[in-house]
C-alpha cells in the first residue's frame, strides 16, 4: 500500500485525541478539541456542527457503517482511513485510503501498509494506524465500553427506535443494522496495544467521561486539556 506509507511518522512525538463515539461526548464542552489534532471514528459526523471541532483524520473499518455513512464520510475534509471491506460504498480518492483488515487474535500491527488488526472494535484499529503516525500519545475520549443489547456478540441486529448506546439517536435508530459489541474481545485487543505503545515508550490514556473500560490509564479530560467545568 504505497499511499499509507506517506502516514509513517508523520506525527512523531506529538499527541492525538481519539473520539469514540459514546454517550458520553454529550458530557463534555468538546471545543478544546479545535486545537488538538483529532482522530474520529465511524459516524462522528452526525457530531461535528453541535461538538465545534473537526478531525484531522477518520477511521471507519465496518462495512455496515461504511455503507451507512458513505456519503456523509466522502463530504468530510479530512484523511480517511477506511477498510477495503467497505470500498464498494466509498471508493479511493485524494483523502480516502484503503487499508486492509482482518480479525487475527493476539496481534498489534504497527505497520498499516500490511494492515491492521479490527480486534473487534474500530478503536484498537485506530490505535494502530496512531501508531504507525508515531503519535507519542493518544487520549481516548467517548469509549464509554457499556452497550445495551439483547443476543450474542457480534450478532446483527435492528436497532428500531432511537440508539441509545452512541451520542446521537440517529447512530443507529431508526431500523438501521448494526452488529453487537464483543467487549471481552475487545478488552483483549485493548491489552495489546497498551502493551504495544508502552514497550515503544508512548501511553494511551482514557479521558472518557464514566468510561467503564479499565485497561488503560485513566485521566480527567479537564485536567489534560486545561478546560474549566
Amino acid at each position: 500500500m504505497p499511499r499509507l506509507e506517506m502516514f509513517q511518522n508523520r506525527h512523531q512525538g506529538q499527541r492525538a485525541v481519539l473520539v469514540a463515539n459514546g454517550p458520553s461526548l454529550n458530557l463534555m464542552d468538546l471545543g478544546f478539541l479545535r486545537r488538538e489534532i483529532v482522530i474520529g471514528l465511524n459516524k462522528i459526523h452526525l457530531g461535528l456542527h453541535r461538538f465545534r471541532f473537526y478531525p484531522r483524520y477518520l477511521v471507519s473499518v465496518n462495512p455496515l457503517v461504511i455503507e451507512q455513512a458513505a456519503t456523509d464520510m466522502r463530504r468530510m475534509n479530512c484523511v480517511k482511513f477506511i477498510s477495503e471491506t467497505g470500498k464498494y460504498a466509498l471508493p479511493e480518492d485524494a483523502l480516502t485510503h484503503h487499508i486492509k483488515t482482518r480479525n487475527l487474535p493476539c496481534r498489534f500491527c504497527g505497520d498499516i501498509t500490511q494492515g491492521v488488526n479490527e480486534g473487534s472494535t474500530v478503536t484498537y484499529a485506530a490505535l494502530q494506524i496512531a501508531f504507525y503516525m508515531g503519535f507519542h500519545e493518544v487520549i481516548i475520549v467517548g469509549m464509554d465500553h457499556r452497550f445495551k443489547y439483547e443476543g450474542k456478540p457480534n450478532q446483527e441486529q435492528i436497532v428500531e427506535g432511537a440508539d441509545d448506546n452512541h451520542f446521537c439517536p440517529e447512530y443507529f435508530g431508526g431500523g438501521q443494522r448494526w452488529q453487537n459489541p464483543d467487549l471481552l474481545r475487545s478488552e483483549e485487543s485493548y491489552r495489546l496495544a497498551r502493551q504495544a505503545f508502552e514497550a515503544d515508550g508512548r501511553r494511551i490514556i482514557d479521558a472518557t467521561v464514566n468510561g467503564a473500560c479499565t485497561i488503560f490509564e485513566k485521566r480527567d479530560y479537564q485536567t489534560l486539556f486545561g478546560t474549566t467545568p
